[in-house]
């Protein structure tokens, strides 16, 4: 009796399986399913990797302060001393238009060197000693020529500027004729030559200084004796 109920019942069930996957057919639940498991696990996609913009190279200016910016360019540096220049004002110079004729240079003799130098010394003693004073011969350097006059360096180092000046000379008439007195080289320079030649001096004279003020020179001149 038994036996045809479990034939009954497996009937029944394979029955309702197959109204089941007729049903499932027609509502296309099988593709559906199939496509959501499928999609449920894609596979990775390859990453596109971006490719780095190429630097372009160009000449930049270095970033500098507006205070360094505006500097010019640095100064390449050399030792040397650093002398104030003095100028003589043309209207001060002394100048003359007389010129000589260099090439009738006389020099003096030895012995009418040696005259209006003891004559010259003479002068000197009778002045006193209120002012500083130094007797100088001429020489062709200093009349003709290069016209540079150097004076006694430790009369220069006791009575006179350290430093380059414009000393002023002033003749037995009172006229005053302006030159430089440079102080490293301890001699009259520009302006020298104006006074020289304006007094027509001469090689074997004999001129006398006198310090009345710190830059101005009181000048008195013995005259060699001039032969034909």
């Amino acid at each position: 009796m038994a036996k045809p109920e479990t034939v009954s019942y497996e009937e029944s069930r394979r029955q309702r399986m197959e109204e089941n996957k007729k049903r499932m057919e027609a509502l296309n639940l099988p593709q559906l399913s199939l496509a959501l498991k499928t999609s449920s696990s894609p596979k990775p996609s390859p990453m596109k990797r971006t490719p780095k913009p190429k630097a372009e190279k160009q000449m930049v200016g270095v970033r500098r302060s507006s205070r360094v910016a505006n500097l010019p360019a640095a100064p390449v540096y050399k030792e040397m001393d650093v002398v104030e220049r003095v100028v003589i004002p043309r209207r001060y110079s002394g100048s003359t238009s007389k010129h000589r004729d260099l090439s009738n240079r006389v020099y003096a003799s030895y012995e009418d060197r040696t005259d209006a130098m003891a004559k010259a010394e003479k002068l000197e003693s009778d002045l006193g000693s209120d002012y500083p004073t130094l007797v100088k011969t001429m020489l062709q350097s200093h009349v003709t020529g290069g016209f540079w006059l150097g004076l006694q360096v430790q009369f220069c180092k006791d009575y006179l500027s350290k430093k380059d000046e414009i000393m002023t000379l002033v003749d037995e008439e009172g006229n005053e004729y302006e030159t430089i007195y440079l102080a490293r080289k301890t001699g009259l320079s520009g302006g020298w030559k104006g006074f020289a030649v304006a007094h027509d001096l001469v090689d074997g004279d004999a001129v006398v200084f006198q310090l009345i003020k710190p830059t101005t020179m009181k000048v008195y001149i013995i005259r060699v004796e001039r032969k034909a």
